[in-house]
């Protein structure tokens, strides 16, 4: 099994800083790309940055500038540094990791965490 365990959320004013950070840990061969995606209620999930193993990074344009995305691929673990933040921040943040659990199985499958809120008062 694979898991992925998200940590760093809260409630933090405008203007201030978070950290979120997500690990995959159980049964990974390799991960290529990792990203983090939000969702608004009543709103499908968006993407807001996503980064390859090779450290290509991609952001959303409403976070370019505020936002930063990074790995550390010997832990299988991706950040997200969101500086900055606005109230219209304010959503639940998952992480995604593409990841192949097998070396003989050259499949590779798209993981996602559980969810962290963030909150950002005005």
């Amino acid at each position: 099994q694979v898991q992925l365990v998200e940590s760093g959320g809260g409630l933090v004013q405008a203007g201030g800083s978070l950290r979120l950070s997500c690990a995959a840990s159980g049964s990974v061969f390799s991960i290529t790309a990792m990203g983090w995606y939000r969702q608004y209620p009543g709103k499908l999930r968006e993407l807001v940055a996503a980064i390859t193993n090779a450290g290509s990074t991609n952001y959303a344009d409403s976070v370019k500038g505020r936002f930063t995305i990074s790995r550390d691929n010997a832990k299988n673990t991706v950040y997200l540094q969101m500086n900055s933040l606005k109230p219209e921040d304010t959503a639940v943040y998952y992480c995604t990791a593409d990841l192949r659990r097998e070396k003989i199985v050259d499949v590779t499958t798209r993981y996602w965490g559980q969810g962290t809120q963030v909150t950002v008062s005005s």
